[in-house]
C-alpha cells in the first residue's frame, strides 16, 4: 500500500480498567450470548461456556465489541479490531496507572495480533469477520 492508501486508517487505543461486582451476572451475561451465536462450532462453544463460568476476564471479551463503540461515527468504517482482557492487579494511586503517560504505547512492542497471554479472553475482528483466539 502506499503511504496515501495508508493514511486513511487510525489506530485508536482505548484502555479501560473495569471493576466486576458481580462475577456471576457477568458469567450469565456471557453464556447467554455465547448460546445466542448460532454461527459457533460446538467443541468451541463448549470450551467457550467453560471459560466464561471460570474466569470474569473470559466473561467480558465474550460481551465486548468494538464495533459497538464506532457504529455511530459518521464517515468512518471498521477494518480490524482485536482486544484482550486479563484480570490485574490494580491500585488507582499508582505511577503505573497514570492514564496521562503517553510514553506506555511504544511502537516497537506493539502487539498487532493480540495473541494474547493466556490470562484471559482474546478475540479479534475484521472486515472477514469475528474470529477468537484463545490462549
Amino acid at each position: 500500500m502506499s503511504t496515501s492508501e495508508t493514511s486513511r486508517y487510525v489506530r485508536l487505543r482505548v484502555e479501560l480498567v473495569l471493576e466486576v461486582g458481580t462475577p456471576d451476572t457477568l458469567s450469565a451475561a456471557a453464556l447467554a450470548r455465547i448460546v445466542a451465536d448460532e454461527s459457533m462450532p460446538g467443541d468451541e462453544r463448549a470450551h467457550a461456556e467453560s471459560a466464561v463460568r471460570e474466569d470474569a476476564a473470559e466473561a467480558l471479551a465474550y460481551l465486548v465489541e468494538p464495533f459497538d463503540l464506532i457504529k455511530e461515527v459518521p464517515g468512518v468504517e471498521l477494518a480490524q479490531a482485536s482486544w484482550t482482557s486479563e484480570q490485574i492487579d490494580y491500585d488507582p494511586d499508582a505511577v503505573e496507572w497514570d492514564l496521562d503517560d503517553e510514553d506506555r504505547y511504544d511502537d516497537e512492542s506493539d502487539d498487532q495480533d493480540a495473541d494474547g497471554d493466556g490470562k484471559g479472553g482474546d478475540r479479534g475482528v475484521s472486515a472477514g469477520g469475528v474470529g477468537t483466539g484463545r490462549g
